[in-house]
């Protein structure tokens, strides 16, 4: 399985925020944002925080998405 951080781009959008807002507010390592853009797994504290800040449960901003071997 693989990581999904595309419900979070779309929230993002959706509440006019910035990624580098989003990173400032939150003093998100520039690398943890490539994780998600990548769609790599990043720890579970910052997903915490990211949901705390835009005030939604994790399930809201990513999936774990199945993926074809």
């Amino acid at each position: 399985m693989r990581m999904s951080y595309k419900k979070l781009w779309l929230l993002l959008v959706e509440k006019e925020i910035s990624p580098a807002t989003l990173r400032k507010d939150l003093n998100i390592a520039s690398g943890t944002m490539t994780k998600m853009r990548r769609n790599e797994e990043v720890a579970l504290s910052v997903l915490l925080r990211i949901c705390e800040y835009l005030d939604c449960n994790i399930g809201d901003i990513c999936d774990a998405v199945k993926t074809d071997k």
